[in-house]
C-alpha cells in the first residue's frame, strides 16, 4: 500500500516539474513590437536657431550677403542750427514812449522798411521844436556873422562884436548839428521838418527781411530803450554750430563734407561743409565748429537740434545693412543661414548666431571687420527676430531645468 502511494507522489511532482518548465519557456521568449522609425532630431545649440515656413515670413527674414560699401569714417558730434549776427535783430525804440500801435505775431514773415510799431512821446514834439527855432536862429546868426565881418575887415566897427558873433555863429552851428542828429536818430529827415509836419509819434521799421521770433509787447506799455520790442531773424543764410570734445579736433579740417539729421527726420540727411573751427575750449572740454549748409532750406528755424556725423574719409569696406547686426549682452552679432532640411514633413531653414567686430556704421551700413570673409548667406533683416526666438528658447530651457 505505502509502495502505491509513493509512485502516485513522484508521478505528481514529475507532471509538476514539466509544467512549470513549459511555463518558464513560454515567459522567456521575446515578444516583437513594431516600431516606425523615426527621423533622428536636429542638434540643438545655444546660437543656433530654427524657422518654421511660417516663422520665415512673420519675422520677416530676408538674406543677402556681405558687399563692398564705400564707408566714411566719422565723427559723432551735435549741435544747433543758427543764424549769423547780422541776420539776427533786436528790435528796440530810440527813446522812450508808450507803444501806440503794433499788429506783429510770431511767425510773422515781414520785409525791410515795414511798419512795426508806432511810438508815442511829447519829447518827440520838444526835440522838433528845438530844432526848427535853432535853424531860425542860425539863420540870422549867418546873417550877423557876415555883417559883422565885413566891418572888422573894413576896421568900421569894434573887434569885439565881431568875436561875439562869431561865437554865437558856431554854438548854433553846433547846437543845429546835434539836434539834427537826433532827428536821425528818431527816423525824422531833418531836410522835410517844417513848422506844419511836426509829429509826437515815431514809427518804427524793420531793418531786415525775415520772421517775426519774439514780441515783448503791446499796445499801450511803455518802452525805454533798453527794452526789446520784437526780434527778427532772417533765415535765408542759417549754418550748423556743432559742439565737437577736444580729443577729435585735430582730426577736423575745413572743407570736410557734414552729414546732420533733425529728431523729427531721422531718415532725411542733409548736408554741410565745414567752413571754421573755433579756437577756444569750453570749460566742458569741447570746441565750437561752424559749418555751412549745402543747400538752404526755407522751412529750418534756428535752434533747431541736429545730430550730425564729420566725414574724416572715404574708405570701401565689407558692409552690412545696420539692421544685420544685432546686439546682446555686450556684443555684436549676425545670424549665418546654413541652409535648409526637411524636419517631419516640416521644411525647416537654419541659422547661426555668429560674433562679429563692427566698425564705421553711415547711411544704414555697418563694416563688418570680424569675420569678413563669411562668403554665406546671411539674415540682413529679421535679425531681431531670430535673436527674440534664441532669447525664448533659452527662456523655455532654463523653465523646465526648474
Amino acid at each position: 500500500m505505502k509502495f502505491k502511494i509513493y509512485i502516485v507522489v513522484i508521478s505528481l511532482f514529475l507532471i509538476s516539474s514539466c509544467t512549470s518548465e513549459k511555463a518558464g519557456a513560454e515567459k522567456e521568449e521575446p515578444v516583437e513590437v513594431e516600431s516606425a522609425q523615426e527621423e533622428e532630431p536636429h542638434e540643438a545649440s545655444e546660437t543656433a536657431v530654427e524657422l518654421t515656413p511660417e516663422q520665415f515670413v512673420i519675422g520677416k527674414v530676408e538674406l543677402g550677403k556681405i558687399a563692398p560699401k564705400n564707408l566714411s569714417n566719422v565723427i559723432a558730434v551735435n549741435g544747433l542750427l543758427d543764424v549769423p549776427p547780422q541776420n539776427l535783430v533786436s528790435v528796440s525804440v530810440p527813446l522812450g514812449g508808450f507803444v501806440q500801435s503794433t499788429d506783429l505775431l510770431q511767425g510773422m514773415r515781414i520785409k525791410k522798411g515795414q511798419l512795426v510799431a508806432v511810438i508815442e512821446n511829447p519829447e518827440f514834439v520838444t526835440i522838433q521844436q528845438d530844432y526848427l527855432e535853432s535853424t531860425s536862429q542860425l539863420e540870422y546868426l549867418t546873417l550877423e556873422y557876415e555883417r559883422q565881418k565885413e566891418l572888422a575887415a573894413e576896421k568900421v566897427g569894434p573887434a569885439k562884436n565881431f568875436q561875439q558873433v562869431t561865437a554865437q555863429y558856431k554854438a548854433m552851428q553846433s547846437r543845429v548839428n546835434g539836434l539834427k542828429q537826433q532827428l536821425a536818430h528818431l527816423g525824422i529827415s531833418a531836410s522835410k521838418l517844417q513848422p506844419g509836419n511836426i509829429t509826437r509819434t515815431l514809427p518804427i521799421h524793420s531793418p531786415i527781411n525775415g520772421y517775426v521770433t519774439e514780441v515783448n509787447t503791446n499796445r499801450g506799455s511803455y518802452v525805454t530803450p533798453t527794452d526789446v520790442l520784437f526780434k527778427i531773424v532772417d533765415t535765408e543764410h542759417l549754418h550748423v554750430e556743432l559742439t565737437v570734445f577736444e580729443k577729435d579736433i585735430t582730426k577736423l579740417k575745413v572743407g570736410q563734407k557734414i552729414r546732420f539729421t533733425l529728431p523729427n527726420e531721422s531718415g532725411r540727411e542733409r548736408m554741410a561743409t565745414l567752413h571754421l573751427i573755433g579756437r577756444e575750449i569750453s570749460p566742458e572740454r569741447t570746441v565750437r565748429v561752424h559749418a555751412h549748409l549745402d543747400k538752404e532750406e526755407a522751412q529750418l528755424i534756428p535752434g533747431m537740434y541736429v545730430k550730425a556725423f564729420v566725414e574724416l574719409n572715404s574708405n570701401t569696406v565689407p558692409a552690412l545693412p545696420q539692421e544685420a547686426v544685432v546686439q546682446s549682452e555686450g556684443k555684436d552679432y549676425i545670424f549665418v543661414f546654413k541652409g535648409e532640411r526637411q524636419e517631419k514633413g516640416t521644411q525647416m531653414r537654419d541659422f547661426q548666431m555668429v560674433e562679429i567686430r563692427k566698425g564705421v556704421t553711415e547711411s544704414g551700413y555697418t563694416e563688418i571687420v570680424e569675420p569678413a570673409a563669411i562668403k554665406d548667406l546671411i539674415a540682413v533683416k529679421g535679425a531681431y527676430s531670430l535673436l527674440a526666438k534664441i532669447k525664448n528658447t533659452e527662456e523655455e530651457g532654463e523653465g523646465h531645468g526648474h
